[in-house]
């Protein structure tokens, strides 16, 4: 059987993308890190609660706390409010600095090793925060880095089955796959009710009110 490694941070989008990945045949190896994020205890939760749905057995859950010592994103440094004004233009303060280049590059050691033909991700370009790495072009070139760093007989490509929908279409996509969003987590903020208010949250709730279903997760504030 083919295999993939899925980056699974436990929110709806990566969620999603693994249950694509799972239909279109290949056997799952799920990545998670733990980089300080304010809700990394919430989100490995999620993570294993997924894997368990998924019948993951090969998990890896890397831990990276470089992140916390380099700090300059809202979700890495205590010092740095997570915005809850609404989505502006230009990169958010909640942006981590080249986050998914290096978990990429973490995937493709773990995709190496395991003889897996692809990585999985999740993410999004047209309705995203504004986030630099999540742009189909730095996907492509990450891929082409990738093959290039690597042994010759190493060929992998990158999955973005994401990249260019909007949230609504995720919510869509999601329920159509049979993905268990009750399990996701996307809040920036909060680890027991999601804040219904960072900017993580507003795209969830516009996705699913534009999609016409209700987000079965709990809010504090809707």
């Amino acid at each position: 059987m083919k295999r993939a490694v899925v980056i699974l941070s436990g929110g709806m989008d990566s969620t999603t993308a693994a249950y694509i990945a799972r239909r279109e045949g290949y056997e799952l190896i799920a990545l998670h890190f733990d980089y300080r994020q304010r809700t990394q205890k919430r989100e490995r939760k999620a993570f294993e609660a997924i894997c368990d749905a998924l019948e993951v057995a090969s998990r890896y859950v890397i831990d990276l706390p470089f992140f916390g010592q380099i700090g300059a994103s809202a979700l890495t440094d205590s010092s740095i409010e997570v915005p809850t004004g609404g989505i502006e233009p230009g990169v958010p303060v909640t942006y981590v600095p080249f986050r998914n280049g290096i978990f990429l590059s973490i995937a493709a050691a773990v995709a190496e090793k395991e003889g897996a033909e692809a990585l999985v991700i999740g993410v999004v370009e047209e309705d995203s925060s504004g986030y630099p790495d999540c742009r189909e072009s730095f996907i492509e070139a990450m891929q082409k880095a990738i093959n290039l760093g690597t042994k010759e007989s190493t060929k992998i490509a990158i999955k973005t089955p994401l990249v260019h929908l909007k949230k609504e279409d995720i919510v869509k996509t999601a329920l159509e796959y049979g993905v268990p969003l009750e399990l996701t987590w996307s809040c920036y903020k909060e680890e027991e009710e999601a804040c219904g208010v960072c900017d993580s949250c507003r795209l969830r709730l516009k996705g699913f009110e534009k999609a016409a279903c209700e987000d079965p997760i709990r809010y504090k504030s809707r």
